[in-house]
C-alpha cells in the first residue's frame, strides 16, 4: 500500500461497534484506523445496556473503567400497562394480571458474565470512553473526519475518500469495516440497504431531572430498572432509562403514521402520548425537562449483504431493529467481537475474500434473527410477552433473550412457543386475545439480512 496513511483495517465510525472492533484489532497487533465524522463527546440518546456486553468489556479490557465511571447499575427490567385481565389463559400461572412484569438478571447465569447487573449509560460519556480506550490500545483515531465514499475498484486495496474540514485525503487500507451506524455509509453506496416493511417506528425523546421513578414503579426496589410503559395506543410505548441519580431519559416510540398525524409537532406528540397514562404524564410534568425534544426515525432496516471481499458491516451499519429490548449496543459490541475473530484470522492468512468472514455473518444473522422475532412477537401480541414472563415454564428463556444471550445458540424454546401461540390466536377470531393483536406483523424481511 502507498499514501500518507498505511493501515491494515479502516473503520468508518467510532461508536460502540467501531471502537470495540478497533480495540480487538489493536490488541491483536493489527494496524487499524478509526474515522469518526463527529468530535466526541457527542449528544446521544441515553442507553440501557444488557449483560451480553460484559464479555466484550472483559475482552477489550475496559470493564474496570466502566465500573469506575459510576454509571447507574441496571439489575433488571420492568414493564407496566393498564391491562388488568387475568393472564392464566393456557399458562402455568395463577390469576396473575398483565399490568406489571419484571425480571432480574441474577435469575439466570450467563456465560462470561460475572456480575448480576449491567448499566444505564450516558452515551456521550460511554462512547467517549470506548474510543479513548481504543486509542490507548494503539488504534489511530481521526475525529471530525468523514468518509464520503469508499473506492472498491481494487478489492485488494480499498481507498477511503475522507474529508476533515476543507482537507480531503485518500486513505488506502487492506480492508474496510463499516461501523457508520444508521448513516449506513457503505450500505447506501452499494445499494444493499432494505427498509423494514414491518417496523416503521419513530421516537421522540428528551431528558428529565427529578422524575419520581418510585411513583412509576410497582415495586420501589425496582425504581432504577429500565421501564417500558405500554400506552393504550396502537403499537406505542415509552422508555424510562436512568442516566444519573436524578436524570432520566424518556422517549415515546410509535408508528410513523401516528407521528405524521401530529404534523411533526414533537412537543404535542410527546405530551399527548404520555398523557394517555395519567400517572406517567403527571410524574413527567412534575419534573424538569432538560433538553429539547429530539426525533429518531428510519428505525429498522437490514442489508442484503453484510460482508464482501475486504469488507464487513457491523453494528447499526449492518442491521437496526426496534430497540424495545435494549439490543442496540449489545448488537454493536458483539458484532465487533464476532467480526474481529474473522478479521484477525484473515490477517494471519492474508486472505480477505468474503468467504473469510462467513462465520461472522452467519453468527450475527442468527443472533439478530432471534432479536427480530422476539420483538415481532412482542408487537404482535404484547399481552403474550407479559404472560410468558410470568409463566415459570418460559421465564428462564425470556430472561435469556432479555440478557442478550442470543449468539452461538439455537432459537430458544420460549420464542418458538410464542410464534405458535400467536399463530393460533391469529387463526381463532373467538380467542380471548384475538382483539388484542397489534398491527405489526413479522415478515421474511429478516431473511434478506
Amino acid at each position: 500500500m502507498s499514501g500518507e496513511y498505511n493501515f491494515e483495517v479502516g473503520i468508518i465510525g467510532g461508536g460502540p461497534a467501531g471502537a470495540s472492533l478497533a480495540c480487538y484489532l489493536a490488541k491483536a497487533g493489527i494496524s487499524v484506523a478509526v474515522f469518526e465524522s463527529e468530535v466526541f463527546p457527542r449528544e446521544h440518546v441515553g442507553e440501557s445496556l444488557v449483560p451480553a456486553v460484559i464479555p466484550v468489556m472483559h475482552d477489550i479490557g475496559i470493564i474496570d473503567k466502566i465500573e469506575e465511571a459510576g454509571f447507574p447499575r441496571k439489575y433488571g427490567a420492568a414493564w407496566t400497562s393498564i391491562e388488568t385481565r387475568a393472564a392464566n389463559v393456557d399458562f402455568e400461572i395463577n390469576n396473575h394480571t398483565l399490568e406489571f412484569a419484571q425480571i432480574a438478571y441474577d435469575e439466570r447465569e450467563q456465560s462470561g458474565v460475572d456480575r448480576d447487573y449491567a448499566w444505564h449509560v450516558d452515551r456521550g460519556r460511554f462512547d467517549r470512553m470506548l474510543l479513548d480506550h481504543a486509542r490507548e490500545l494503539g488504534a489511530t483515531v481521526f475525529e471530525g473526519t468523514r468518509v464520503n465514499r469508499v473506492d472498491f475498484s481494487d478489492r485488494a486495496r480499498p481507498v477511503l475518500q475522507t474529508k476533515a474540514g476543507g482537507d480531503r485525503k485518500d486513505v488506502a487500507v487492506r480492508m474496510v469495516a463499516d461501523a457508520s451506524g444508521r448513516q449506513t455509509m457503505v450500505g447506501n453506496q452499494l445499494r444493499v440497504k432494505v427498509p423494514d416493511p414491518v417496523f416503521n417506528q419513530y421516537a421522540v425523546h428528551t431528558w428529565f431531572d427529578g422524575l419520581d421513578r418510585k411513583a412509576l414503579a410497582t415495586k420501589p426496589g425496582d425504581a432504577d430498572y429500565i421501564f417500558v410503559h405500554y400506552l393504550p395506543l396502537e403499537d406505542t410505548w415509552v422508555w424510562q432509562i436512568p442516566i444519573t441519580e436524578s436524570i432520566t431519559s424518556v422517549g415515546v416510540v410509535s408508528q410513523k403514521q401516528r407521528f405524521k398525524a401530529a404534523k411533526d409537532d414533537l412537543e404535542k406528540f410527546f405530551w399527548e402520548s404520555v398523557d394517555t397514562r395519567s400517572e406517567l404524564g403527571d410524574a413527567l410534568r412534575s419534573s424538569k425537562q432538560l433538553r429539547p425534544f429530539k426525533v429518531e426515525g428510519d428505525y429498522s432496516y437490514g442489508m442484503r449483504q453484510i460482508i464482501g471481499d475486504s469488507l464487513v458491516l457491523i453494528g447499526d451499519a449492518a442491521r437496526f431493529v426496534d430497540p424495545i429490548f435494549s439490543s442496540g449496543v449489545s448488537v454493536a459490541m458483539n458484532s465487533a467481537r464476532l467480526a474481529a475473530k474473522d478479521i484477525i484470522a484473515a490477517h494471519a492468512t492474508g486472505d480477505y475474500r468474503a468467504a473469510s468472514f462467513e462465520n461472522y455473518a452467519g453468527t450475527l444473522r442468527r443472533g439478530v434473527q432471534i432479536w427480530y422475532d422476539f420483538i415481532s412477537m412482542y408487537y404482535r401480541l404484547n399481552v403474550l410477552f407479559t404472560a410468558f414472563i410470568h409463566d415459570p415454564a418460559y421465564r428462564t428463556d425470556v430472561i435469556r433473550m432479555l440478557q442478550g444471550d442470543v449468539y452461538d445458540t439455537d432459537e430458544p424454546e420460549a420464542l418458538t412457543a410464542m410464534k405458535e401461540y400467536v399463530a393460533a390466536v391469529e387463526a381463532d377470531p373467538t380467542h380471548l386475545w384475538h382483539d388484542y393483536l397489534g398491527n405489526l406483523k413479522s415478515t421474511s424481511v429478516a431473511a434478506m439480512f
